[in-house]
């Protein structure tokens, strides 16, 4: 069963608890803390995406530069540059808008979406969080002559190369496939095989694609991601450190020497999610920072002040 992991604190009292699963690894990939159902699948959601970057570069899609290479693993927040970032990759391959197939929507960034709500402008399919990871899939359609349209379908050989990539990093056979907020197909993975997956990607020779991933993602934390966002503050606060959230309450990261991480909170509720990652950058000995200690216990407000504090529970990890 899952565990208790973080709380809300309001003037001294508990108000509301967290649980969830989570699994640390040491460099060997040996669990040093398994709490709860670490080894079920779970849908990892956006944290899926790195595997699916790994997948589009074993079979030809070569990025212009490591930004491009981290938007095709964004869940970003539909800022001016990324909208930019995605636009050359399509016009690069010779693809619209019109062409991406995740569904329309506003920006996640506050700035952005507000600047598109004040304008004649619509949800759009190009502000999509992840509509980066579709622009690099049809590109790495057209270089292998398959087809453009209908890339979403489980049966496309574009899925079924994700599929195959997946189960050789995660050593786990598809299960239960869902679909995700996107559309795209979501493979299931355990907690514990997640974590692996990112510290292989921390460790792997600098030209494997593993290795090409996770080195775009600590170059431009903020491309596959936002102003102010979770993957942002922590990569930030963390040299060195690769990580990349899911909806729903998951987060899976590594350090360059394999010591790795994955959790899921099981209400996927996104402000158990800094307290929990810091919590674990503390147990596993990064170099402590003001920076963490801010991120590891945000504000619980009454009338505009601090009366409270969100936390993981003490000693639990």
């Amino acid at each position: 069963m899952s565990v208790d992991l973080v709380e809300v604190v309001r003037s001294g009292f508990r108000e509301c608890v967290h649980r969830g699963s989570v699994v640390i690894l040491d460099p060997a990939g040996e669990p040093t803390l398994a709490l709860g159902e670490v080894h079920l699948p779970i849908f990892p959601r956006s944290t899926n995406k790195p595997m699916q970057a790994i997948t589009l570069l074993r079979h030809g899609f070569e990025p212009l530069d490591d930004a491009e290479l981290a938007i095709a693993t964004a869940s970003h927040y539909g800022e001016p540059d990324h909208v930019a970032l995605v636009r050359r990759l399509l016009d690069r391959f010779g693809f619209d808008e019109k062409s991406l197939e995740c569904p329309p929507d506003l920006p996640v960034d506050d700035k952005a979406r507000a600047a598109v709500l004040s304008g004649p402008q619509e949800p759009r399919r190009i502000y999509m969080n992840c509509s980066g990871k579709h622009a690099a899939m049809l590109a790495t359609c057209a270089i292998n002559g398959w087809p453009t349209e209908g890339y979403l379908d489980v049966a496309h050989p574009l899925q079924q190369a994700v599929i195959a990539t997946v189960a050789d990093l995660t050593g786990e056979p598809e299960t239960d496939l869902g679909i995700d907020g996107c559309g795209l197909p979501i493979i299931p993975v355990s907690l514990v095989n997640l974590a692996r997956v990112f510290a292989t990607m921390a460790t792997a020779a600098p030209d494997a694609p593993e290795r090409r991933v996770a080195d775009a993602i600590r170059a431009h934390p903020r491309v596959i991601s936002g102003t102010n966002a979770p993957d942002l503050s922590a990569m930030q606060a963390t040299p060195g450190l690769v990580c990349k959230i899911g909806a729903d309450g998951v987060h899976a990261g590594a350090l360059p020497d394999g010591t790795a991480f994955a959790y899921k909170i099981d209400d996927g509720h996104d402000r158990a999610r800094m307290p929990l990652t810091l919590a674990i950058l503390h147990r596993i000995g990064v170099d402590w920072t003001d920076a963490h200690a801010e991120l590891a216990a945000p504000a619980v407000l009454g009338g505009g002040a601090r009366v409270g504090v969100i936390r993981a529970i003490p000693g639990v990890l």
